[in-house]
């Protein structure tokens, strides 16, 4: 008896051992140790339709600045009840569910307090502050502008063999493609490590870029720093293809075997 419990132990361990059997990979597997790479310490998103802007106009005399900020948004000015007006330094808080901001229109443009329609699609926020700086004082409205601007809703979708599908708002405009992969849960085992696409819209225009992942030249994508609403796709592996349909089979394999295991060591001890 105790000779066939050993026995049915040790094919329930192997049967267990080729089911949990599992593919392991490595990342950025060709980079060197202590060697050095370069950052593109340049990257700026890049500003595009339904982007949702927060910009505020500050200068060394706030009244000046009030005509150009959203109701609610006082670029950091303080106003007592006697209409006197002071520079607090800091912006006014905002509801963090419903930011007050500029939304781009379909046609890339904004409607900016006295300086009206402004083209802002395919900017970088520093190329939008220089614009707006330059208006204000070539129009002589404010002669010393101190402008900022930051994106309220940068957001980016992952979709196909990570664990945690879905689209992210990040704080800010410098997220990277492996940040984003870890943002999503990984990838899964199903991976497939080559074929790690991202895809962008520039000019109307839709096109997807391949990354491997386990290579350093991921570093020199021009989508290793995404942009706004990028869509990360991970493609399965062969294997996946077919997985789902053979999930339920496998099960009942697995099952068969060890019934069928059971029997012949009950067989044999038996006899």
């Amino acid at each position: 008896m105790k000779k066939a419990i050993k026995l049915l132990c040790l094919t329930a361990l192997v049967l267990l051992s080729s089911c949990a059997a599992r593919k392991d990979f490595i990342y950025l597997r060709d980079m060197q140790e202590l060697e050095e790479y370069p950052v593109i310490q340049k990257h700026e998103a890049v500003i595009h339709r339904d982007d949702k802007l927060s910009i505020i106009v500050n200068s060394q005399n706030p009244e000046l600045a009030i005509p150009f900020n959203l109701p609610g948004s006082n670029g950091g000015f303080a106003i007592a009840a006697d209409g006197t007006v002071t520079n607090t330094g800091n912006p006014a808080p905002t509801d963090p569910k419903n930011p007050r901001g500029y939304l781009v229109d379909v046609n890339g443009d904004i409607d900016f307090p006295v300086l009206g329609k402004l083209h802002v699609e395919g900017l970088t926020r520093s190329q939008l502050t220089d614009l707006i700086k330059k208006r204000l004082i070539e129009e002589e409205l404010i002669k010393d502008p101190m402008v900022m601007i930051d994106f309220l809703n940068f957001k980016f979708s992952v979709l196909g063999e990570v664990n945690g599908v879905g689209t992210y708002e990040v704080t800010g405009d410098r997220i990277t493609l492996l940040e984003a992969i870890a943002m999503a849960g990984d990838l899964r085992t199903t991976a497939r490590l080559d074929r790690i696409g991202v895809i962008r819209e520039n000019n109307g225009k839709r096109s997807i870029l391949f990354h491997d992942i386990r290579s350093k030249d991921l570093f020199k994508s021009p989508c290793y720093y995404l942009q706004q609403n990028d869509i990360i796709y991970v493609e399965p592996t062969r294997q996946k293809a077919d997985e789902r349909d053979q999930r339920n089979l496998s099960r009942w394999s697995m099952a068969i075997s060890a019934i069928t295991t059971l029997t012949s060591l009950i067989l044999i001890y038996t006899k």
